[in-house]
């Protein structure tokens, strides 16, 4: 996809410290406390703000653009502050919203086009650019057919579209694989993936489906009840998490769970001849690979119990934020 950012602008971006700065941003709708107290520094790259639904993502969003003035506290994106610099943020932003924001009776490329004049281009570069950014996500054959008789996939496509014509060096995403069937959704995901890892844009990627997030970003953004649960390194996140051991036996799987409880796990009936087993908190993840050859196959000798498979379970993002919540919520000695 052609790039319109000049090499100033691009390196201009690349000088910048931090992508993301949150100083005990607050926000308040009326009496209700949205976001509290929010601090946090990203460098870039691609961001997952995940929570349930009413956790503070919309709202979070909003504010990065500037829609919503905070209550308290500082946002600044690029160095530059949200409420006091919007203009010049928002010219560096792509913004794909949850809902739909197209203008009946257009053709996509129109529609497209329009955009880009909003954003300062030319008519010309706008309609060029139009027809790049609708081939890129995959509408180009009908882009002059009206918007209005799309289906909900090919407008979900259609605002990303729109939020990539003026080439920003950021994408604000909010839901954006929302209303779409499996293949639509993995189109999107792939997209998503694709803008950046290998178009070097940085993307905050809105939504409370955690696979989508999973399959997507590399960093994490945690909202519950409008305060950050926990931000960082997925792959981090999913290294530290309980390891977990997922096993098919044959035998006496009753007294099997058994033993393997007296040496510190904690089993998880899944079938009749399938257990989860979990080391306690204790048992670093070092051991916890020890036990792989040797505890498990001890037991089994001791029980007369066969092992018919044994695989580590890799975490989900969704046992992440679970076991973080509930580390959270869990009452402090």
């Amino acid at each position: 996809m052609h790039t319109l950012a000049s090499r100033h602008q691009r390196a201009f971006l690349l000088l910048t410290p931090m992508l993301v700065e949150l100083e005990n941003l607050t926000v308040h709708y009326g009496q209700k406390v949205v976001l509290d107290s929010l601090n946090l520094q990203l460098e870039g790259g691609a961001i997952g703000l995940l929570g349930p639904n009413g956790a503070g993502k919309s709202t979070l969003l909003k504010t990065l653009l500037g829609f919503l003035k905070p209550t308290a506290g500082i946002a600044r994106l690029f160095g530059q502050d949200v409420t006091h610099q919007g203009t010049d943020v928002r010219r560096q932003i792509g913004y794909m919203p949850e809902n739909d924001s197209y203008i009946p009776g257009m053709s996509a490329v129109s529609f497209i086009g329009y955009a880009g004049q909003l954003c300062g281009m030319t008519n010309r570069a706008a309609k060029q650019r139009a027809h790049e950014v609708l081939n890129y996500v995959g509408i180009g054959e009908i882009r002059y057919r009206p918007i209005e008789t799309y289906a909900t996939g090919l407008r979900q496509r259609l605002k990303l579209a729109q939020a990539l014509v003026h080439d920003p060096a950021l994408l604000l995403l909010d839901e954006p694989t929302s209303g779409m069937d499996q293949k639509g959704r993995e189109s999107m995901l792939s997209l998503v993936a694709d803008l950046a890892a290998n178009r070097e844009i940085h993307v905050i990627f809105s939504s409370h489906i955690l696979d989508d997030i999973e399959s997507t970003c590399t960093i994490v953004i945690a909202l519950n009840d409008g305060k950050i649960a926990f931000s960082g390194n997925l792959q981090v996140f999913q290294s530290t998490q309980k390891v977990t051991y997922d096993l098919g036996l044959k035998g006496d799987v009753n007294r099997y769970i058994t033993a393997l409880n007296q040496y510190g796990c904690n089993c998880e009936r899944m079938s009749e001849l399938r257990i989860l087993a979990t080391p306690d908190d204790q048992t670093t993840a070092t051991s916890a690979n020890e036990m792989n050859g040797g505890v498990f196959f001890q037991v089994a000798l001791e029980t007369n119990t066969q092992i018919r498979h044994l695989r580590l379970v890799k975490p989900s993002l969704e046992d992440v934020f679970y076991q973080r919540l509930a580390d959270t919520n869990s009452p402090q000695d």
